[in-house]
């Protein structure tokens, strides 16, 4: 049975939501015992369907006319169904959390390297993390097991026991 977190249905969901999307951005994070545990079956589901559904892409040739009219061929690479299914139901599970500006990066560096990107923390479970860990997958014959907690103890003020929960390499 699920932890009820002392929250009602829809906090806990939107607390479950940040947390999961603060350790996939991050890799690591501090919380409660018992949120921990939560977040990290979680995004084991998360990163679960991410993994069996990254690699079905399509290839496309396309005919692109320049300014003077010639005629060349492109390769546009485009997401299959499954995952484009996929990433529409990550980005359902999770708060889509935007790049920062880097210190000392200027606002046109900033916007150039961000330019493409529309979704940083879908690109970054489809384009780090699934490789990472279907090629995991492969080595050890099991999938899962993507998240480690240490436990740090209880938390001075209420006792709470802390942990930390992050993403294993």
């Amino acid at each position: 049975m699920a932890r009820k977190l002392g929250l009602n249905a829809t906090q806990r969901m939107a607390l479950i939501k940040n947390q999961a999307s603060a350790l996939l951005w991050y890799g690591k994070i501090e919380t409660t015992e018992a949120r921990a545990k939560e977040v990290a079956s979680y995004v084991a589901k998360i990163l679960t369907l991410a993994v069996n559904n990254y690699a079905d892409t399509v290839e496309t040739q396309v005919k692109v006319a320049d300014e003077k009219g010639k005629e060349t061929t492109k390769t546009l690479i485009k997401d299959g169904v499954k995952k484009l299914n996929a990433r529409r139901k990550i980005m359902s599970l999770v708060i889509d959390l935007q790049e920062v500006q880097g210190y000392k990066e200027t606002k046109a560096d900033f916007k150039k390297r961000t330019r493409a990107v529309k979704s940083p923390l879908i690109e970054k479970i489809f384009d780090e993390y699934a490789p990472k860990y279907a090629a995991r997958k492969e080595e050890k014959g099991q999938g899962g097991g993507y998240t480690r907690i240490y436990k740090l103890g209880p938390r001075k003020g209420d006792a709470a026991e802390v942990a930390i929960i992050e993403l294993v390499d």
